[in-house]
């Protein structure tokens, strides 16, 4: 007994090495090749090889991408920023590839896009204005409503009953039909992302290319658990908790940079911080926008 206890637990002590070689290089280096077949019967690979090299979705390097970043997210992405591209999809590539599929996934899955309940979002803060006390009390009203108008502008057709003119009707159809897409959004996203993670590591050194492919390939795994929680939820959930995001950007800044887990729980709160500042600064400009666009109307 004494003696198959020892094999399992040296067999389990190998495979935790085997693991974490792996999760380090990437691949295993006492492996050995496997022997090309002589026979085509004994060999039905020769049948379909190289069929499917056009196809992202389908070619070894979408595979490999896949499962690193499933495995060694950010492992895989030290090992793209330091100059191995040859095994991998390119970042803006895997972007478009693998988003593209959770979307046709939603769509099979949920052929009709769910209403969201947005009635927290409409408040009437022109109205509660009129019963403020002080001035910093109507300076954050005013600036409430300012915010708010510039989120129904770029929500236009998730609030029919707030479009009134041609212009609006026009700007509703073309932002539904942006959002149905799903794809442009998400690269808005990865470029507020690349933006904070840009100002973030900074002081690592990283460049502004290397952010760029991590923010790409970050992205690329929320997509991908965001395919989980479509196919758990038979379509009723697209999205993933801010909690999940968090996790896995902090396992990615710790295998990536090598920073300790504190440290990278830390830059993660930063990045999310500059990451909704800017995007309260986009809302923002388009909410003065809209304001400057009625007020010459009423002009």
């Amino acid at each position: 007994m004494e003696k198959v206890t020892r094999k399992k637990k040296h067999s389990l002590e190998v495979r935790r090495r085997y693991a974490a070689i792996w999760r380090n290089l990437g691949y295993n280096p006492w492996k050995r090749p496997r022997k090309p077949s002589k026979s085509l019967q004994k060999s039905s690979d020769t049948f379909y090889k190289g069929a499917f090299d056009s196809i992202p979705f389908l070619n070894d390097d979408a595979k490999r991408t896949f499962t690193h970043l499933l495995l060694r997210p950010g492992y895989m992405i030290r090992d793209y920023v330091s100059g191995k591209h040859d095994k991998y999809l390119a970042p803006f590539t895997a972007l478009i590839v693998f988003y593209a599929f959770f979307a046709l996934i939603a769509a099979v899955l949920q052929p009709l896009q769910q209403k969201k309940d947005t009635s927290g979002f409409d408040v009437d803060f022109e109205q509660i204005s009129e019963f403020a006390d002080n001035k910093a009390e109507l300076f954050l009203l005013n600036t409430a409503t300012i915010i708010q108008k510039g989120y129904f502008f770029i929500n236009l057709d998730r609030f029919p009953e707030k479009v009134d003119t041609r212009g609006e009707v026009a700007l509703a159809a073309l932002e539904g039909k942006i959002r149905s897409q799903g794809i442009p959004l998400f690269l808005g996203k990865f470029l507020l992302l690349w933006l904070a993670m840009s100002i973030v590591l900074r002081k690592y050194k990283v460049s502004m290319s290397a952010t760029a492919a991590a923010s790409a390939f970050v992205l690329c795994q929320f997509s991908f658990f965001m395919i989980f929680a479509v196919l758990l939820s038979f379509g009723e959930s697209t999205s993933i908790s801010l909690g999940l995001m968090a996790v896995l950007l902090t396992v990615d800044y710790h295998q990536w940079l090598g920073l300790r887990w504190r440290k990278s729980i830390g830059t993660v709160l930063k990045t999310g911080l500059f990451y909704g500042l800017m995007f309260l600064a986009i809302i923002l400009l388009v909410s003065l926008l809209a304001v400057l666009i009625s007020w010459i109307k009423i002009q």
